[in-house]
């Protein structure tokens, strides 16, 4: 097989790999599915649809019948598998027309494709399963390429499609995905027989062949063709978008500038719910926001409905300077305030514009995309995944947009289109059925000291609630292998992470500069990294002692330090949670510079409480005592001196400390993590300047 070379395209096909799946039609498609969906030129997450046909017999009937297999609602392509696809009987699915009673009904039918499933394990099927039903091709693609869909969103762009492919492909005008749209493809196959493939207005892609592989190589083409073409006109009759208008910033500082301006963009975000951010400076991103047409074409917004649904109506582009001095945060929320209150007004007047009679409620009003130009792009979602989506599709936009404004003029979706789309009641219906967040949705952590014991264990917690976290560690071997085993544990998106050394203001800076980064900026402090020396007060030095008070007290101070101006530029509050010790009320020997510290950071605790209340951070302190799994803290000396103080041996610490326990408990990592959870998973809301003793029950530190 003759190996194909494109430019604008990624050719993945590997022969052996297919010959190892010949015979399996739909392990072939997924095959087919998993290469197209892993090029974000030729469809984004979650975007396109891919099928195939086969024969199967009927196990009521054992007749053979016509199945066809798609991508069920709400998959990916790039990652899908048997289960996220739907199976259903062809022949029934093309029956249904007998029941439409037209495109006002259009949504009825949905319901209706639940009575066409072959497969009872089948994923429930998509709006789109009658677009791929309803043409006769055994493997169908439809995709959502860049290229494809900046002619297709082109004012001219059904006369493009004409002479570019000479007729070999066909045009269907703008019409929402449904069932209407799949009596049209079929329509515009009757007549124009031998077509390769349909353009969708405004939309994106179908092609298709009598194999997967002559439906990949066919998708390939017709996209690389369209890129081609393109490309050819970039710059040809005017400079890209009108031309740059203003340099973007170097590389580093424009970093440093997002840094600063993403918590502030967070609050004003989080007004409804707190947003999770993402940033991007992809020269893709800053070609677009630096050029003389921004103005003209941000507003008009995108095209696909795919892009729209994850962009919102249009993007806001800041009036700010890429030089500004964001130092004078106050200054900054003043200038960005009633830009976003025009905003909040213009989404309001589209949606009551634009409503119907049973319409759901508006959503969230603030902006979803930010452009910021010189600097980058900020996107704000639900969840860290949805912010990165989002910004991936617009970059798509802009790609569309790009193309459409290199042979013709960009045309984006009229707004009651969009609207339509945006509020159509099934897929509020999908919104409905998704899971309920998590305690923690939409929050980010940054856990000082957590690539191991407790701070891995808190940070681990926080995530399987919903939250993301910033790890951090001095040792960068111990922090890549927490990083590894996160990654594969929660996905890419529910992890950043910084070297951090608690007493340098410079790395702490530099943390929470990665966090706003990543995420958008923080919402909740636990100051867990330590350490502990035990010694005679004969044989503490004064290095000892500096070191235990440099860690643990001035490490909580500047770290709290460093958040509050985070956290304060954010105005939605915060939680700020610092692990002691039993050690801070309860004297023992052995124990001056360690015992002494650790009250330290109790009483700064409740002089950060008392303080930062106004501002609804809240500052709570957690307990634990003799936490030996897999912890630092026992390392250096430190179980040798506990032991020797209390006369038992090092292996008999563990059982020693159980013992002397109201509860008879060893405790464990995990059982600080749920402590940490208890403060800020939302039944504590008003709690502060708390202190909650996880010890297993030693009444000598009891508070009270």
């Amino acid at each position: 097989m003759e190996v194909k070379s494109y430019k604008h395209v990624n050719y993945l096909w590997d022969e052996d790999k297919a010959k190892s799946l010949e015979g399996d039609e739909v392990a072939l498609l997924l095959y087919r599915s998993n290469l197209l969906g892993s090029d974000l030129r030729i469809t984004n997450y979650g975007g396109g649809n891919t099928s195939c046909k086969t024969v199967d017999k009927d196990p009521l009937t054992g007749e053979e019948v016509e199945v066809m297999w798609i991508k069920g609602s709400g998959g990916d392509i790039g990652t899908l598998k048997k289960s996220g696809l739907a199976a259903l009987y062809v022949n029934r699915l093309r029956n249904l027309e007998n029941v439409y009673r037209g495109i006002d009904h259009e949504d009825e039918m949905v319901e209706l494709f639940n009575h066409c499933i072959f497969d009872l394990n089948s994923k429930a099927p998509s709006i789109d399963t009658p677009l791929h039903g309803f043409l006769p091709f055994k493997h169908i693609d439809h995709l959502h390429p860049d290229a494809a869909i900046a002619i297709a969103a082109a004012k001219d762009g059904k006369e493009i499609t004409q002479k570019l492919f000479n007729g070999t492909i066909g045009w269907v005008d703008w019409q929402k995905p449904g069932f209407d749209l799949g009596l049209q493809l079929r329509e515009c196959l009757e007549q124009n027989p031998g077509i390769r493939g349909i353009m969708l207005g405004s939309h994106g892609l179908f092609t298709w062949g009598d194999t997967a592989y002559e439906s990949y190589v066919n998708s390939l083409d017709v996209i690389e063709t369209c890129a081609s073409y393109l490309s050819e006109h970039y710059g040809k009759d005017r400079p890209v978008f009108g031309g740059q208008k203003i340099e973007s910033l170097d590389a580093d500082a424009r970093r440093l500038q997002a840094a600063k301006l993403a918590p502030v963009l967070r609050g004003f975000c989080s007004s409804e719910r707190h947003m999770i951010g993402h940033f991007t400076d992809d020269e893709k991103v800053l070609e677009f926001i630096n050029s003389a047409d921004l103005d003209r074409l941000a507003p008009l917004g995108t095209s696909c409905p795919d892009h729209f649904l994850r962009t919102k109506i249009q993007p806001l582009v800041l009036q700010l300077d890429a030089n500004e001095d964001l130092g004078d945060l106050e200054e900054v929320k003043a200038k960005l305030s009633p830009w976003f209150a025009d905003y909040r007004a213009m989404y309001t007047e589209y949606y009551e514009t634009c409503k119907h009679p049973n319409s759901p409620d508006i959503r969230d009003r603030n902006p979803v995309i930010i452009l910021y130009p010189g600097v980058g792009m900020f996107a704000f979602a639900k969840d860290k995944q949805t912010a990165r989506v989002a910004a991936e599709f617009y970059i798509n936009a802009i790609n569309v947009m790009k193309g459409a404004e290199a042979v013709s003029e960009y045309t984006s979706l009229p707004r009651q289109e969009a609207f339509n789309i945006e509020y159509w009641l099934l897929e509020e219906a999908k919104l409905q059925r998704m899971p309920k967040p998590k305690a923690l949705s939409g929050k980010i952590a940054l856990v000082t000291g957590s690539a191991g014991g407790i701070g891995k264990a808190i940070a681990k917690k926080f995530v399987q609630e919903g939250a993301v976290v910033l790890l951090n560690d001095l040792n960068e071997e111990r922090l890549a292998s927490a990083k590894e085993e996160f990654v594969e544990l929660f996905g890419k998106d529910a992890v950043a992470t910084a070297k951090l050394d608690v007493t340098n203001e410079e790395q702490i800076e530099t943390a929470l500069a990665e966090a706003a980064l990543a995420f958008g900026g923080i919402d909740i402090i636990v100051n867990n990294a330590g350490l502990s020396i035990s010694k005679t007060i004969e044989d503490h030095t004064q290095k000892d002692w500096d070191l235990l008070y440099n860690v643990l007290v001035k490490g909580q101070f500047l770290v709290t330090q460093g958040a509050t101006k985070v956290l304060k530029a954010q105005e939605i509050g915060g939680d700020i949670v610092n692990i002691v010790s039993k050690n801070a009320l309860v004297s023992g020997p052995n124990n001056a510079g360690y015992g002494s510290a650790k009250a330290a950071q109790l009483h700064l605790s409740r002089l950060n409480a008392a303080e930062l209340g106004s501002a609804r951070i809240r500052v709570n302190v957690v307990n634990p005592d003799a936490v030996i799994s897999d912890s630092n803290i026992w390392a250096g000396g430190w179980a040798e001196g506990r032991a020797k103080a209390y006369g038992v041996s090092v292996e008999e610490l563990p059982a020693y400390y159980a013992k002397r326990t109201l509860l008879n408990e060893i405790i464990l990592p995990e059982d600080i993590a749920n402590a940490c959870f208890a403060f800020v998973g939302g039944g504590l809301n008003k709690s502060t300047g708390n202190v909650l003793n996880v010890d297993g029950g030693v009444a000598m530190a009891f508070v009270r």
